[in-house]
């Protein structure tokens, strides 16, 4: 999304893409200021529009047969081979083509690497071990300003833009364990334990011998008299679900509803606060240099206070602490001095957001079951790309009406957050069975 977006926008020595379009991108003649506008926001909405489609595709992938390890490497091919195909493309029309297919990739990575690094942690440290993998996306938000500023040609930085990709590839993907969650509930138990034996090993433990991995309603069921773990574990049968089974529970449906409707109001704030700085009159690579280093430390923050207080307080509290800055923000007059108090409400409100935004990742991990939990962040995430295409249009009405918009959503965020449950210290449930038999206690 930010390298579409600088790729947009002037530097001081070097022209836009648009002004390169006459003779280098798209051969027709643009003339009018609003037909660039026009062009702008759809290569946007249709990086958005991909990244929608793939977060549900990759959501549905990662839990059934490709799993989380197999769906991030082919997230991972995908972008570095289309993020180079772009800086390639020979008119405006494949670009926005080659951006589309990108975004159809981009959203899987956060998804599948945020599952993948969490499902393995216990209660105690999920949220902390959650939100610190938070600190690399800002992190490379500030750097991709930077890298923007030095490469003066578009196509370049594309190129430099899909490295990372490569090196995740070749650097990091081999020396990664599929989650041994996804395991249990394919019926792999044999890989699982395999897993859960290095993994203590590597924390310098030892796993007693005769521990059986077991299903949560399995437990259930041997509580009751049901059929033995270990009875269980020889005859295990692979365990499927879906968004279907979501909504058919009562239990996981008005989860589902409420968290699609947050996700989509934050996403309408978080990248329209990011896009809006076209708006504030200020150096473009400073504001969102800055709006990535602002994050940061809304991320600590969130961290040190996520295990203290719960997720449902955090996510109330950070939207409206949000959606106050950005009331602030529609107030403030832009001309002179002002246009920097009106950055600052800008930074303040995409500190709060950002806490909530990755917050949110969280918290539906831990709201729905290991068979469905991808799919329902992947539901989720596809709201959040919904919110991310309508806020390029909230953006480009200009003047005090951006901030204006941004407050209502942040604060109606906070307020539906109100009817979500608290999951601190709750069991992350494998099936839709033994949640609903575990939130029934």
């Amino acid at each position: 999304m930010v390298v579409c977006f600088l790729v947009f926008h002037e530097r001081r020595d070097s022209p836009s893409l648009m002004q390169k379009g006459r003779q280098e991108l798209h051969r027709d003649r643009v003339g009018a200021v609003c037909g660039e506008k026009y062009k702008v926001k759809l290569v946007q909405a249709l990086f958005f529009g991909g990244c929608m489609i793939g977060a549900g595709t990759f959501g549905h992938l990662s839990d059934s047969f490709l799993g989380r390890k197999g769906s991030l490497t082919a997230v991972c091919i995908l972008n570095a081979i289309f993020g180079c195909l772009t800086a390639l493309s020979p008119d405006y029309w494949t670009y926005c083509l080659l951006r589309f297919i990108t975004g159809f990739s981009t959203c899987g990575v956060g998804l599948c690497a945020f599952v993948l690094a969490t499902e393995p942690i216990g209660p105690k440290k999920r949220g902390a071990a959650g939100m610190s993998t938070f600190y690399f996306f800002s992190c490379g938000i500030a750097l991709l300003s930077g890298i923007a500023y030095v490469f003066c040609s578009w196509r370049e930085l594309y190129i430099a833009s899909s490295i990372p990709s490569m090196l995740f590839l070749v650097g990091v993907l081999p020396f990664i364990s599929e989650s041994p969650r996804w395991y249990l509930v394919r019926g792999k138990i044999d890989e699982a334990m395999k897993l859960m034996r290095a993994i203590a090993k590597a924390n310098k433990k030892h796993l007693p011998d005769g521990v059986i991995l077991a299903l949560d309603e399995e437990v259930n069921e041997n509580l009751n008299d049901g059929p033995s773990c270990k009875d269980q574990m020889d005859t295990k049968d692979v365990i499927t679900g879906s968004l279907i089974d979501v909504v058919k529970s009562p239990v996981t449906r008005i989860r589902l509803f409420l968290a699609v409707a947050i996700n989509f109001l934050c996403s309408v704030v978080y990248y329209g606060i990011s896009l809006n700085v076209v708006n504030l009159q200020t150096n473009l690579y400073l504001s969102v240099f800055l709006n990535g280093v602002a994050e940061m430390p809304a991320f600590t923050i969130t961290a040190l206070l996520l295990d203290k207080f719960g997720r449902k307080p955090l996510a109330i509290g950070t939207q409206g602490f949000s959606g106050i800055f950005c009331l602030m923000g529609s107030l403030v007059m832009i001309h002179g001095e002002w246009k920097v108090a009106r950055m600052v409400c800008g930074i303040l409100g995409i500190f709060g957001m950002a806490g909530t935004y990755n917050l949110l990742f969280i918290y539906m991990a831990e709201l729905f079951p290991t068979v469905v939990r991808n799919a329902a962040l992947g539901c989720g995430a596809q709201a959040a790309q919904m919110g991310a295409i309508l806020a390029p249009l909230v953006v480009v009405l200009g003047g005090g009406f951006p901030f204006a918009v941004f407050a209502v959503c942040a604060i109606l965020g906070g307020i539906l957050a109100f009817y979500l449950p608290e999951t601190l210290n709750r069991p992350l449930y494998d099936t839709m069975a033994g949640m609903e038999g575990g939130e029934s206690v």
